[in-house]
């Protein structure tokens, strides 16, 4: 029986479409379970013809981002910085002019909380920029007031540290100290000269980003922050003073905001993340990121659910108030696309993966479009292709792309019109997350039966609804028996077929099945 006739009641197991739930209202599950989309203002809608998107141009495609259904922006670095990232900041109570003025950002956040949609910053406090005042100053002496800002040593006392950091998984910088060119002292920087790492053990520090944290939530009106590094505040032998920080930090925003969404970046696995959840209530689950990739480059289903099953257990021991933020790609990362071969049938699967499992997903801007993109970060950083060239007046023109192009990309404006773009599959299943709790809140249950290799397959349950999701990831199609009463489709992609009590899933297709009638779960 082929996939068109799953729309008719099926004679043995009654299995009907329910695809009219996407119809229904659909509930915004922000912080714990939302959608988060992440935005490099740079790249994304140039307002006023300089190159470079800006506050105005986000204000202008707030609706095409509340389209795709997303609940909440994730904003990279928007204060002043000299480089084009942003990473590096000079001024923590302002904005970057080449984005706009104060006033835009506070009426971007008026606009955007009108259509619920709310806004949270990348905050940069591990480090400055070589060229912030504090470190102007600190680096003129050491009787300056500002010397104590920063990390200092004498170069005697470190010469067998200069070029001894071992690389990790967020940075690649070997040197750690830093030649100020004045005097002997060397200063601290993790990721590289540009970047002095604030010294933390000074309360005046403390006290100094305590008080940039209020601004932003008290005088501004930001929803929350993005914590930038949020491992490397102190040293990693001081893991221990990293997680009492962060305690600290969450504490004090707290009181300024008791509602305020706190994102952290700890770009490890999960022995070394878990210990942060006190402080950091939301944190990024990067294996989530490369077990996905691993189980589509290997075939291997069951990989995934099984990673985020022993992630999920392994933090319920730590905290059961946390939020698990699932990333498919971001911009530290080359673009899904290529990662997964420039195939847009795995891209599309693996966001078929990632809507269906639990989490409170992030997509980084134009994934949802098939851009692409590989390292140098600014070849993953690329504009946004809003409409051919010659109608996107606000396409940036900051960089020449290389690989988010015509001709590799399809602009948003045909996609819309495609029911099988890529647009239209991720605001699809962000629709389906938002119309069937279990997907979006439920516990994760892995089968007791064992199934083909290349088969990922998963329940999910919440109060009265209980769903089970399967993606057959391999080149050859797969059968597979129907768990009992599981008989209404919510969800297919690609080729299905009906055999009696047997499912038939053709290579690289899913389908979500919700079971009928079902008392509540514990």
């Amino acid at each position: 029986m082929k996939k068109s006739l799953i729309l008719t009641v099926l004679t043995a197991y009654g299995l009907v479409s329910c695809q009219e739930k996407n119809e229904v209202q659909q509930v915004n599950y922000w912080p714990k379970a939302g959608v988060t989309y992440e935005i490099f203002v740079q790249s994304f809608y140039d307002s006023n013809g300089d190159g470079i998107g800006d506050f105005n141009g986000v204000i202008q495609k707030l609706d095409y981002v509340k389209e795709l259904g997303a609940d909440a922006i994730w904003f990279m670095p928007i204060m002043p910085s000299p480089t084009y990232h942003k990473y590096d900041v000079t001024d923590y109570k302002a904005v970057h002019p080449d984005y706009g003025t104060m006033d835009e950002f506070k009426n971007l956040l008026t606009e955007a909380h009108q259509r619920d949609i709310k806004i949270v910053i990348d905050m940069i406090i591990n480090h400055t920029s070589n060229q912030h005042p504090w470190f102007l100053e600190a680096k003129s002496g050491r009787t300056n007031p500002y010397r104590d800002y920063y990390v200092w040593a004498q170069k005697d006392t470190i010469a067998d540290y200069l070029n001894k950091k071992v690389i990790t998984l967020d940075s690649d910088n070997i040197q750690q100290w830093h030649d100020p060119g004045e005097g002997e002292d060397y200063y601290y920087g993790f990721f590289w000269g540009g970047m002095p790492d604030l010294n933390f053990d000074n309360p005046k520090v403390r006290e100094e980003i305590y008080e940039i944290g209020r601004f932003w939530l008290e005088e501004v009106g930001v929803d929350g922050f993005r914590l930038d590094a949020a491992k490397h505040i102190f040293p990693d032998d001081r893991p221990l003073d990293n997680h009492e920080f962060w305690k600290e930090f969450r504490a004090e925003m707290e009181k300024i905001k008791p509602d305020v969404y706190l994102v952290g970046e700890v770009y490890d696995k999960k022995e070394v993340v878990a210990p942060y959840l006190p402080g950091l209530p939301a944190l990024f689950n990067f294996d989530f990121h490369y077990t996905l990739l691993e189980a589509f480059h290997t075939e291997n289903g069951m990989i995934l659910p099984e990673k985020q099953k022993e992630i999920i257990d392994f933090y319920q021991n730590i905290t059961s108030e946390f939020i698990d933020a699932t990333i498919s790609s971001n911009h530290d990362q080359p673009r899904l696309l290529n990662e997964l071969g420039s195939d847009p049938t795995k891209q599309k699967q693996a966001i078929a993966v990632m809507m269906s499992l639990p989490g409170a997903p992030y997509i980084y801007y134009g994934e949802e479009i098939g851009m692409k993109g590989i390292k140098p970060d600014e070849h993953i950083r690329e504009p946004f292709l809003w409409d051919t060239k010659k109608q996107d007046i606000g396409r940036a023109t900051w960089i020449e792309p290389k690989y988010s192009v015509e001709g590799e990309v399809v602009p948003l404006a045909f996609q819309r019109e495609d029911s099988h773009s890529f647009f239209n599959h991720y605001k699809r299943l962000i629709a389906l997350r938002k119309t069937n709790p279990a997907l979006a809140i439920g516990s994760l249950e892995l089968p007791q039966t064992s199934y083909p290799t290349s088969v990922m397959a998963y329940f999910r349950h919440h109060e009265t609804q209980s769903v089970f999701a399967i993606h057959n990831l391999g080149k050859e199609e797969v059968s597979i028996s129907i768990p009992e009463n599981y008989n209404q489709s919510l969800f297919e992609f690609g080729e299905l077929d009906i055999k009696g009590t047997e499912m038939v899933l053709g290579a690289q297709s899913s389908v979500v099945l919700e079971r009928n009638a079902i008392t509540n779960y514990p």
